[in-house]
């Protein structure tokens, strides 16, 4: 992106973020930065001690750094905020789940690889 300028949505100019790592959300935070994203999100539900949820941390970075500007990684630690994970139903960790205009399109429980994430995420980019 050249010095000054800033991307910005081709429908309602909102500017859109960036952020080539995925962004922690908590409860304060979920709605604003994956229900009124103008991108889709990935959210990654996990915590601290499940170490099938470390496992993806490097999966998640290189997601997040391919898809800069248009797609958004987010991480939700569920011990953290359980009010987001009850409203989410969550089940088991990690769980990742793609919004698009802040609905649920897909939702996915364990571990998965950088290509089965980049194809679910195109296909609603």
């Amino acid at each position: 992106m050249r010095q000054g300028l800033e991307p910005v949505c081709g429908r309602c100019r909102a500017r859109l973020p960036v952020s080539a790592a995925p962004v922690e959300v908590t409860d304060e935070t979920f709605e604003e930065e994956v229900l009124n994203s103008p991108l889709p999100v990935l959210l990654d539900v996990w915590a601290p001690w499940c170490v099938p949820c470390r496992s993806m941390g490097p999966i998640l970075d290189d997601v997040a750094s391919t898809l800069t500007g248009r797609a958004c990684v987010v991480k939700l630690n569920s011990d953290q905020n359980p009010a987001s994970a009850a409203r989410l139903r969550i089940q088991g960790i990690p769980t990742l789940i793609i919004f698009k205009e802040g609905h649920e399109v897909t939702r996915m429980i364990g571990v998965r690889d950088r290509d089965e994430l980049l194809e679910k995420l195109g296909a609603v980019a």
